[in-house]
């Protein structure tokens, strides 16, 4: 399993309302002022590149242990293949964290079409991962209407 606990293994059923949690705290106050931080603590990362399946490795972070590291959370006490605990060390829902987890590991990299219309993946780096984690943290940020 994922470090993110998501699995094929659920009916329909199961996936909308798991979707419509993801959706619920993503969209709340609590989800969005994460979002805003999170956001913020990518920003401030001097070497903007993200590792997979760990909080922290060596002086490197995923997405969530970048703000770990920014808000000084001992991140060797939180087991990171663990959503519930990840959810708690970050003051989240479980289904963000749970979110976050996937997007930031089981993107393999995006696919581009060549000139022939052929289809071709282009593998994740550290730094294109912290590209698309930037940008999909910034898309989940709702925009205040005056």
């Amino acid at each position: 399993m994922s470090r993110s606990g998501y699995s094929d293994d659920c009916d329909n059923w199961s996936l909308i309302c798991w979707r419509g949690a993801v959706a619920s705290a993503i969209r709340g106050k609590r989800g969005q002022s994460f979002l805003l931080e999170l956001r913020d603590a990518l920003e401030a990362m001097p070497d903007k590149r993200l590792v997979t399946d760990t909080l922290e490795a060596d002086g490197q972070f995923c997405t969530l242990g970048a703000l770990g590291a920014q808000r000084g959370l001992d991140m060797s006490t939180i087991d990171a293949h663990d959503r519930k605990s990840v959810a708690q060390a970050f003051g989240i829902a479980e289904a963000l964290a749970a979110e976050i987890v996937y997007e930031n590991d089981e993107s393999p990299g995006k696919f581009v079409q060549d000139d022939a219309g052929r289809w071709e993946l282009i593998r994740d780096t550290p730094e294109s991962r912290w590209q698309r984690m930037r940008d999909w943290v910034e898309s989940n940020i709702q925009q205040v209407q005056p």
